[in-house]
């Protein structure tokens, strides 16, 4: 796989096509797993982590499965590399900062990624855009099969799957949606949403999951407990409260349409105004004018501007895709500057006309 090549593309998650993609970015579910013959990674000696990485590598290498998986050594890879695949969510943060052998296998079209020596021996991954939980599971579900097929994982008859964390262990399955929530911001209802889910024990993280803040309006909401719950009850958990947030932010957009139209629009134009002029611009300032003009889209209030081109902007201005994409390490200041250019280029052609 060319990482290179996959700058210059969008995954499918981020295509905006997918059911209820005006908020609904995308769906995720993934499976903690661990092999029987081994200690957890995080007891693991270096040579023990090499054994395992080997042996599942040759195994994913060899994997007769569609869409066809592509094996990336981490190890051998550069920081940017693995910090590309990062913000393309195909790894976690920590695995890409972690040291030793490791790897991840990834799709055709980043539906799926299989990571190797993360927290766990596997963390099984399948990622659709939109509110597409039942194909997230229906795909993940076949790939743990077959999997299974290939190694024996670790397993008790009384509690489960078995996980490096306590909090895993049971079905070891953290089923996710990313959604899209700036008008609950702009109304200021955002809070009492994160005080409801939380008293139905879901978590609310940003755009890069644990520990990272909700950069332009983007929220993760997922399940806890893995423990005691099988994965059709919490398939139906998140299933049934998204659509309830939905609605919400429905509502909100409509509020401040029906209220306060011209602000709104002045908002989404002085964002747009801003990213195709700016000569400098820092990472947190793109994510929190692209909310707006995705926001602008979506209402129709701002004409010719494809959402799909929106969201793939949010992705090609983070660090190492802006790196990749340009040719060159950039320190901070020269990222800015960079980062302004490609917006100017790439937003040069939008349309701008207000509704």
């Amino acid at each position: 796989m060319n990482l290179d090549i996959m700058t210059q593309q969008s995954g499918e998650w981020l295509r905006g096509g997918g059911p209820e993609a005006d908020i609904v970015i995308s769906s995720r579910i993934r499976l903690a797993r661990n092999l029987s013959s081994f200690p957890f990674a995080n007891r693991a000696s270096a040579h023990q982590k090499a054994e395992i990485e080997h042996f599942l590598r040759d195994r994913l290498a060899k994997f007769d499965f569609l869409p066809k998986l592509h094996y990336l050594n981490l190890a051998t890879l550069t920081p940017l590399d693995r910090q590309l695949l990062v913000e393309r969510q195909m790894i976690s943060r920590e695995l890409a900062n972690t040291e030793g052998p490791r790897g991840v296998a990834v799709s055709d079209g980043e539906t799926i990624s299989v990571m190797v020596n993360e927290e766990d021996h596997l963390r099984l991954q399948v990622l659709r855009s939109g509110f597409a939980l039942d194909e997230c599971w229906q795909e993940i579900d076949r790939l743990d099969d077959a999997i299974e097929q290939k190694v024996n994982y670790a397993f008790s008859e009384e509690f489960g799957y078995l996980t490096a964390c306590p909090t895993n262990v049971g079905t070891g399955m953290r089923s996710s949606v990313m959604l899209h929530l700036p008008a609950l911001v702009l109304k200021k209802e955002i809070e009492k949403v994160f005080r409801a889910l939380q008293k139905i024990n879901l978590a609310v993280r940003g755009l890069y999951g644990e520990g990272s803040r909700a950069s332009g309006d983007f929220y993760q909401i997922s399940n806890q407990v893995t423990l005691g719950k099988s994965e059709t009850t919490i398939l139906a958990e998140i299933r049934n409260v998204i659509p309830q947030i939905i609605t919400y932010e429905r509502q909100a957009r409509q509020a401040l349409t029906r209220e306060s139209r011209h602000q709104l629009q002045d908002k989404i134009q002085r964002a747009f105004g801003t990213l195709k002029s700016a000569t400098m611009m820092t990472s947190e300032e793109t994510m929190d004018l692209l909310s707006s003009v995705r926001l602008g889209v979506n209402l129709n209030l701002l004409e010719d501007v494809d959402i799909g081109a929106i969201n793939e902007l949010f992705i090609h201005t983070q660090p190492a895709h802006l790196q990749k994409l340009v040719g060159q390490s950039l320190d901070g200041e020269e990222r800015n500057a960079a980062r302004a250019r490609y917006l100017r280029a790439r937003l040069r052609d939008l349309g701008t006309q207000l509704n």
